[in-house]
């Protein structure tokens, strides 16, 4: 149901045809979208740096910009759109180059796009540098995703600066939600070899980089598509033994991936974050049905009580999706009353937004825009008041944060971001940042956290 553009063309504009054999010298980066897209962004920016390019920032004039989209949601496109014209406006005689999960959805939409010279898909990301190099722009490099079997070895992407690392291990994903393209952007799921992706880590922490993101589309099928198969517990008892490691922190699990021996693992283990993001979408069994979600009500809050018991300070997040169709009132208040009971830390809330493909699309029982609207400021506040509620439970406690690079904006202040994912605000010297330091929370605010050195 979806476009395939392999074999269209477009012409590049006259005025930013390149010679035979030569080459652009500098590289700029628009990313939008999820921790995934950037971690490709990053090894993409790597791969062209081996290959003679020289970064820029996005802010900058380029040879050459890659816009790396997204397109889970109609405002995610919306968003690809102008990032796009921005680009272009910034640097009129670049080669603009589309890829990721709307590139590899939509390449007719994209390549419309008077703006836009090369469309590279996600099966193609790897090939860029050679695209660039070989003359191809203007032409739709998008193959069929679902074919790909493999998670290829991209060198990690060292970011000067960064104190957190992003490690690539698994993309793709087997689920067929009712709501979502992802499957049909990134394929199915793929893993990255356990001892590459351990060679990979210990490359990250000998940068300097004491927490390790492991991130996927579907992280917790990590290894079940290797021969032998492997699990994400077992990496996980691998990757513990790093040296110089201080936080592993998981990208989004499923609640059906935490067997008793990922929960023994996480809730065992110091050096695994006590932060998890478990996706929940909704609170009702009704409407969790119709998404074909491969959960219940009660067995995700089964998992949440099992895990806040054993780790007390627990950072829990979710998504949620208002407005799906056949939604009821009565749906809403169910979801409501299970985010009321658990410990959530943070929500991320989303108004449902029909993708073209997805079974979803064609249900009946759509929900208006007003409606919709209507929930998602109730669950937003409810959101609000959770978050404040467990920030506030951390006033006078002791913390080890991870200081950021960059200082808050607002206050000028450090930023400490903690095992349970709470962004901490204190006074303190430059020489702290990329570095462990313990702050005593002080106070939270709606918006804010505030602490102090200890």
């Amino acid at each position: 149901p979806l476009e395939q553009g392999r074999g269209h063309r477009r012409r590049l504009r006259p005025a930013e045809r390149v010679g035979p054999g030569v080459s652009p010298r500098t590289v700029a980066f628009a990313t939008l979208g999820c921790r995934l897209n950037q971690v490709d962004t990053q090894q993409l920016q790597t791969l062209c740096e081996a290959r003679g390019f020289r970064t820029v920032p996005v802010e900058a004039p380029a040879d050459v910009v890659v816009v790396n989209t997204c397109t889970v949601t109609a405002r995610a496109e919306f968003s690809d759109r102008r990032a796009i014209r921005r680009a272009a406006r910034v640097s009129p005689r670049a080669r603009l180059v589309v890829t990721g999960c709307w590139a590899q959805t939509s390449p007719g939409d994209v390549a419309g796009l008077r703006e836009v010279d090369l469309v590279v898909g996600n099966a193609d990301k790897g090939r860029l540098p050679e695209l660039l190099d070989d003359l191809l722009a203007g032409r739709i490099q998008v193959s069929d995703i679902a074919g790909e079997r493999t998670l290829p070895a991209v060198p990690p992407a060292r970011i000067a600066g960064r104190s957190r690392a992003f490690l690539k291990i698994q993309d793709g994903c087997q689920h067929r939600c009712a709501f979502c393209v992802v499957p049909f952007a990134r394929g199915q799921s793929r893993s990255l070899e356990p001892k590459v992706a351990l060679d990979q880590a210990r490359l990250l922490v000998e940068a300097g980089h004491p927490e390790l993101v492991l991130t996927g589309v579907d992280l917790g099928h990590y290894g079940a598509d290797l021969v032998p198969r492997t699990t994400l517990a077992a990496f996980l008892k691998e990757l513990v033994e790093l040296p110089g490691l201080r936080w592993i922190r998981l990208s989004s699990v499923l609640p059906a991936y935490f067997t008793p021996e990922l929960v023994e693992i996480v809730t065992s283990l110091p050096v695994i974050a006590p932060h998890f993001h478990i996706p929940l979408q909704s609170g009702s069994d009704r409407v969790l049905r119709l998404m074909r979600r491969p959960y219940n009500r009660a067995m995700y809050r089964r998992l949440v009580e099992r895990l806040a018991t054993a780790i007390p300070s627990l950072g829990l997040g979710a998504d949620v999706i208002v407005g799906f169709p056949g939604e009821r009132d009565a749906d809403v208040a169910e979801t409501l009353a299970l985010i009321e009971a658990l410990p959530f830390s943070y929500l991320h809330v989303f108004p449902y937004s029909p993708r073209r493909g997805t079974e979803a699309a064609t249900f009946a029982g759509v929900v208006d825009a007003r409606t919709i609207a209507r929930r998602s400021t109730r669950l937003r506040e409810l959101a609000r008041a959770k978050s404040l509620a467990f920030r506030r439970g951390l006033v006078g406690s002791l913390a080890e944060v991870l200081v950021l690079e960059t200082r808050d904006r607002a206050t000028g202040r450090l930023t400490g971001l903690t095992g349970n994912y709470v962004e901490v605000l204190f006074e303190g010297a430059d020489a702290l940042m990329r570095g462990l330091a313990r702050v005593r929370v002080t106070d939270a605010e709606r918006g804010r956290t505030l602490g102090e050195i200890a």
